[in-house]
């Protein structure tokens, strides 16, 4: 999220505001049922980056470029009679030739991927084009004839094949995420009146613009079931809980700028679901401070709220989670089947305590920890939250608390995509700080879920961890979890890695 934009919304002047939107446009189709209409079956996974595929192709072409190379000079003996480095340099030009050519050629533009003659195609004529701009540099200059070796023809077959074959697996996996939903950004608007009816008018007649869930407005109930072809869904309330089922990407809201108030609560409570918030150019937009602007559709909006984690960012996170996740459940899984046995030796039970809790977009997880209280005194909804001293927690189960070894099996949330090694601490439900529940306590609490929990967080390692008995603990530990939100980077996930190991696991508040 663009840090400020919505504190300066809280601090936009309202004495002037208009009383009401402006009705609703005549233009607006008959009514239809909401029941009449089905959005189809939740997309399975996020959406797919189009320029993401692309760059990582780009990537592995020059990767395939570089080992076909490196092999074809390996594999022709003949090539020992030339210098190694020119070859070297050679493929080198080549694979920096050949990703220019692939644009020029339009290879990395994304629909030509879903075409496999296309997409096949446009490769190998950039491809041809980078060797014979090689054999005319080569006869120009010709310091040594490198490229007439035999070795240049096995270099063009094999990369061509690594190309190909490229080409064929994308081909196959773009179809998948076709059929799954996840190609396209999904879009919902916010608003019925006369300035989202010409939005809506706009991007139904845009080419190639964004996939449009429905429009979603508070006076829903009163209003006509279709704008502009298409469904009203509902309420705000009922878009955040679209967000989590349909995994939307985007919202444009298209509320007329009078509507400051009404503005200013619907950026709040969009502020705790993980998708981009787009604003209709105004000039409350301008007040905002929202500085950046995004084109959907051929429209152009400012960005008010970013996803946290998007594109190579998820990506790398993902990656670090599986890596770090893998390597280090092998290292410490003696440390896991030892304190398995003596949870078995010290009381009756299994092993495991397996309790749900929230977890990214607000979806229910179920987290695994070493049991440490007594099978019959465990409390699966976490009512009671645990003291010192608790006279549920059994021998084994209060060093394993105090040491935070507890925590081990997450490691196995990690790996089943579930949590990150770092993120906001995932609560038992009924969790509570003094009388309030965690989300009566802190207003922009659910907030914390708009990236995957984790096992240990930027809270944790500055003692914000333990009991919760005021609003300040609970409040304090909401701070720091969305400072690490907006401030995210691997140097930081690493940074709080390493703090956990070196101090995190013990400390006054870990019981």
């Amino acid at each position: 999220m663009k840090r400020g934009v919505l504190a300066r919304a809280r601090a936009v002047d309202l004495e002037h505001q208009a009383g009401s939107d402006p009705d609703v446009a005549p233009d607006i189709a008959p009514t239809v049922a909401v029941a009449d209409w089905d959005a189809g079956p939740p997309r399975q996974g996020r959406t797919v980056s189009e320029s993401v595929v692309c760059r990582f192709v780009a990537g592995l072409d020059v990767a395939a470029i570089l080992g076909a190379g490196a092999a074809a000079i390996h594999l022709d003996s003949s090539s020992s009679t030339i210098d190694w480095r020119l070859e070297g340099l050679i493929v080198l030009l080549g694979a920096l030739l050949a990703g220019n050519y692939m644009r020029l050629t339009s290879a990395y533009r994304f629909r030509h991927f879903g075409d496999l003659g296309a997409a096949i195609g446009r490769a190998l004529l950039a491809w041809l084009l980078t060797l014979g701009t090689l054999f005319v540099a080569a006869f120009v200059f010709d310091p040594i004839a490198a490229t007439n070796g035999p070795w240049t023809a096995l270099w063009f077959s094999l990369g061509a094949a690594l190309i190909v074959g490229s080409r064929i697996a994308l081909n196959h996996k773009v179809r998948n995420w076709q059929r799954a939903g996840r190609l396209g950004e999904l879009v919902a608007v916010i608003g019925s009146g006369p300035m989202a009816q010409r939005l809506l008018r706009g991007l139904n007649s845009a080419s190639g613009g964004p996939r449009i869930l429905g429009v979603y407005d508070d006076d829903a109930a009163s209003l006509p079931r279709r704008c502009m072809g298409h469904a009203i869904l509902g309420s705000i309330d009922d878009l955040l809980r679209d967000v989590r089922l349909y995994g939307i990407d985007t919202v444009i809201v298209a509320l007329p700028p009078a509507a400051e108030h009404q503005l200013v609560e619907t950026l709040n409570k969009l502020n705790v679901v993980p998708v981009d918030v787009r604003l209709c150019p105004s000039e409350f937009a301008l007040r905002l401070g929202a500085v950046q602007a995004s084109h959907i559709g051929g429209h152009t909006f400012f960005n008010v709220i970013d996803r946290p984690l998007r594109d190579w960012r998820w990506i790398a996170k993902s990656i670090e989670d599986r890596i770090l996740g893998g390597l280090i459940l092998a290292m410490i899984l003696p440390i896991m089947l030892a304190i398995a046995a003596l949870i078995r030796l010290d009381s009756r039970g299994p092993v495991l305590f397996r309790q749900k809790r929230y977890g990214f977009n607000n979806e229910l997880i179920e987290v695994l920890k070493f049991r440490t209280m007594y099978q019959e005194r465990s409390d699966a909804n976490g009512d009671q939250l645990t003291q010192r001293n608790d006279p549920r927690i059994t021998r084994v189960g209060a060093f394993l608390r105090r040491t935070s070894l507890d925590e081990l099996p997450q490691f196995l949330n990690v790996l089943r995509g579930e949590m990150s090694i770092v993120g906001p601490r995932p609560h038992a439900l009924a969790a509570k700080a003094g009388p309030l529940l965690y989300q009566e306590a802190v207003k922009h609490y659910d907030s914390r879920h708009r990236v995957k929990p984790g096992i240990t967080g930027w809270a944790q390692v500055n003692g914000w961890r333990g009991e919760t008995n005021t609003l300040e603990q609970i409040r304090k530990r909401v701070e720091h979890d969305l400072y690490y939100i907006e401030h995210w980077s691997i140097a930081l996930d690493l940074r709080i890695i390493a703090r956990t190991v070196v101090g995190g696991f013990t400390g006054h508040n870990a019981f």
